[in-house]
């Protein structure tokens, strides 16, 4: 094993844009797919292409991905299918106006449908009444009328005729009804006159008036058979007369739409319904209007109204994004209106919800807010499985009392459903729900971030590219671009992968742009992106400038020069909700006579995590396998991180912890102008750990407070070399030799680094050579032994 010391190129790994093929992103084609999301883009694509039931789409990935824009652009940018795309219209069925009747209509039929029926209706409102008004229409009218007056008069004269020869006279109560009174000459008996007569006489007249009455009452049933036909005659008369006005406009309207059979059988109905019900166009006029007004439409007769509910695009697919996915705003609803104190509804009120404006096409939501809100969840599944939208009323639904309301036919769905969410709700909602599978059946997996090579880099440039122009920005030239990049395997924390968080990305170029406006700079170039991180930084790292506080006032312990016992400067980071950054800390082992026990202080006050505490675990174990093989280690270790006031979790600190216990055993003294980092195995090899660069920065920052060195440097496991995207200021003094990283593989190297000397390689008895850190510590400690 060697300890590798780094040069300045292995800290940073810059963007060459060796395939770039322009200066700026004003010649750059935007990216029109999901950058660096092959995976995801497939999931889509596949979905998409399916139309059976269930084939709907969950997106899993973090906050800030930019999962919705990334799939809102892929979509928009993509040739869809539109042949499933219709007009959803909502009319009277005049058979049962409580069930309104649903017409599928081509794109753009709807609106043109919707008006042609008014301007028809408007007409009728003027004519029919019109039509009515004239003495052609009083002539015929008052015919029939006076043909029934006669025959009824002559079928009451012949009866009363008849009555007459008998001595009985047929006369009209002052209540408007016939009765026979018996006669006494040419006047009528009274009560008095009748009561003289004999008996036999009284019993006549009682015998043929009851025989009179009974052709009265035929009389009167066929008077009423006479009147119905009267009153057939006057609607047929009606019927014709309205039908002579509406005839050619329905026939005119049917031509229009020749080739939509649904439009010409709503038009029969219609035509047959107004003559059926011409009263409404004579009679009730002013009412229909009031009503019309109460519920703020047109003052015409509503009934005959068509309620466009959605109207489609040929040429545009619907993408609709549904920010507050609650029951009314997903599936619709229907409203209301008060009319003289009463509430009144009908199929004219009915309203679209989301669903409806994303039939045929796709709707995107966020699959937490969607659980968030009563009921939405279970009407969302029982639409996907039913493949239709019911208006059913979510007031019916959550109470125990059934108002009467409309029960619209339902319309059938066909759409694409995509939810976004995270992993733990995905989680959840398969745990939970048997149906989740069943209907989302594709999962589009986000990546956090892509593997960065010449040909991701151009993919990464488009897709700045494409936030640039989206937004109309400033155009970014070839460093800015490059920079962008940098700042993005920055955030990936690696050199050879890239963060496809876009929004952070999103937000560094709406700053670059802001200060590149201020500077009235025709471009985006580097400098901005510089001064934007800058001011990102400046924004979030008050804590960070409270803790460099305490090493530059001396309130926090810390030595960045000469050697110690039992002491070694370690690396942390800390973090704030959006802002993290390193910060060294001094750990120290104290070590007294004992059974070989090593004691965390972190953990014995409950200040150490279960992580932190496994690493010291295994710190220990290694200690025991280098100086406890043959018998027990007769001292008892104490290690504890200096000045630490809060939780210390990670086993980051593990090798500097072991650099300090063997210190401390040895007494040989640690370098105290580098610091340390990494964990270790109970084999002592060095582990990767994460907020490498942090750790770096936080050291050096430190340094430059307390007085820089040339010596002074940090200590990194091997393995997190690719990891290193470190600041410029780092960069320049390493490749000056100002400030040195080293690289390791074992923690032997760490040790040999810190004392100066070798660790020491055992010989087969266990025993370390006596001129070396391990063997100087074996010595001591088997001289406590005797």
């Amino acid at each position: 094993m060697a300890i590798q010391h780094l040069e300045a190129q292995q800290l940073y790994h810059s963007a060459e844009l060796e395939k770039l093929p322009c200066k700026s992103t004003k010649e750059l084609p935007p990216i029109d797919e999901i950058v660096g999301q092959e995976r995801a883009q497939k999931a889509v694509e596949f979905a998409m292409s399916i139309k059976e039931k269930g084939y709907n789409i969950y997106a899993i990935g973090q906050n800030g991905l930019g999962k919705r824009t990334m799939i809102l652009r892929y979509l928009s940018r993509h040739a869809h299918d539109c042949g499933a795309l219709f007009d959803w219209c909502y009319v009277t069925n005049f058979d049962d106006p409580r069930t309104p009747q649903v017409l599928k209509l081509p794109c753009g039929t709807g609106v043109n449908l919707k008006s042609d029926v008014e301007k028809l209706i408007a007409k009728l409102v003027k004519a029919i009444p019109m039509a009515f008004d004239n003495e052609l229409y009083f002539g015929r009218a008052e015919r029939l009328k006076n043909d029934l007056a006669r025959k009824q008069q002559a079928e009451l004269q012949k009866l009363s005729d008849e009555a007459k020869e008998k001595e009985i006279s047929l006369t009209v109560t002052p209540q408007g009804d016939y009765q026979f009174v018996a006669m006494n000459g040419e006047d009528l008996h009274t009560e008095e006159t009748f009561d003289e007569l004999p008996a036999e006489q009284q019993e006549h007249f009682g015998s043929t008036i009851d025989e009179l009455e009974i052709s009265l009452r035929n009389m009167a049933r066929e008077l009423t058979t006479w009147e119905e036909t009267y009153t057939d005659n006057i609607q047929k008369l009606n019927e014709e007369v309205t039908l002579g006005v509406i005839s050619h406009l329905i026939k005119k309207l049917k031509k229009s739409y020749n080739g939509y059979p649904e439009i010409k059988k709503y038009a029969s109905a219609l035509q047959k319904d107004i003559c059926e019900n011409v009263d409404i166009f004579l009679e009730q006029g002013l009412e229909q209007g009031e009503m019309a007004t109460a519920s703020l439409d047109k003052k015409f007769p509503r009934r005959y109204k068509v309620n466009v509910l959605v109207s489609q695009s040929c040429q545009d697919f619907p993408i609709i994004v549904e920010e507050n996915p609650n029951y009314h705003s997903l599936f619709g609803y229907i409203e209301t209106a008060t009319f003289k104190g009463t509430v009144f509804t009908d199929f004219s009120l009915i309203r679209a919800g989301s669903l409806h404006k994303a039939n045929g096409g796709v709707l995107l939501m966020d699959a937490v807010k969607v659980l968030e809100q009563p009921y939405v969840w279970d009407g969302l599944k029982r639409a996907l499985r039913s493949r239709q939208l019911s208006f059913t009323s979510l007031e019916k639904e959550v109470t125990l009392t059934g108002t009467v309301s409309l029960d619209p036919q339902p319309i059938p769905l066909d759409v694409k459903i995509i939810l976004f969410g995270d992993y733990r709700t995905y989680q959840l909602l398969q745990h939970y729900d048997a149906e989740f599978s069943e209907l989302f059946r594709v999962t589009a997996d986000f990546e956090d971030e892509m593997q960065r090579t010449p040909d991701s880099e151009l993919h990464y440039a488009r897709f700045i590219s494409s936030i640039v122009h989206d937004n109309a920005m400033l155009h970014c030239d070839r460093k800015a671009i490059a920079r962008i990049i940098e700042h993005s395997a920055r955030l990936a924390g690696e050199q050879n992968k890239l963060s496809l968080h876009s929004a952070h990305i999103a937000n560094l170029l709406r700053e670059s742009n802001y200060v590149a406006r201020n500077a009235k700079s025709n471009l985006i170039r580097a400098g901005h992106v510089e001064q934007a991180l800058e001011y990102q930084k400046m924004r979030v790292n008050r804590l960070q400038d409270s803790v460099m506080q305490g090493f530059i006032n001396g309130t926090t312990l810390i030595k960045t020069d000469g050697e110690a016992i039992g002491q070694v400067n370690a690396l942390s980071v800390l973090a704030t909700s959006d802002h993290m950054f390193g910060a060294p800390n001094r750990i120290t082992a104290t070590t007294s006579y004992g059974d070989g026990e090593v004691i965390d202080i972190e953990r014995s006050v409950d200040l150490g995590g279960s992580i932190h505490s496994k690493g010291v675990m295994i710190l220990t174990a290694y200690l025991s396998s280098v100086f406890g093989k043959t018998a027990k280690v007769p001292l008892t270790t104490t290690i504890t991180f200096e000045q630490s006031y809060g939780g210390v979790d990670g086993d980051s600190a593990s090798m500097a912890e072991f650099c300090a216990v063997v210190s401390a055993f040895s007494g040989q003294p640690n370098r105290q102008d580098i610091a340390i980092t990494g964990s270790m195995n109970q084999f002592g090899e060095s582990q990767p750990i994460g907020g490498v660069n942090e750790k770096i920065e936080g050291f050096f920052d430190v340094c430059k407070i307390k007085g820089r060195s040339s010596t002074q440097g940090v200590v990194i496991p091997k393995s997190n070399v690719h990891n290193l995207m470190l600041r410029a200021d780092i960069v320049k003094a390493v490749d000056k030799g100002e400030f040195h990283i080293w690289a390791i593989e074992h923690v032997t190297e760490a040790v040999e680094l810190f004392t100066g000397k070798l660790a020491g390689t055992p010989s087969l008895e266990g025993s370390y050579p006596i001129d070396t850190v391990f063997g100087i510590a074996q010595a001591r400690l088997n001289a406590l032994k005797k």
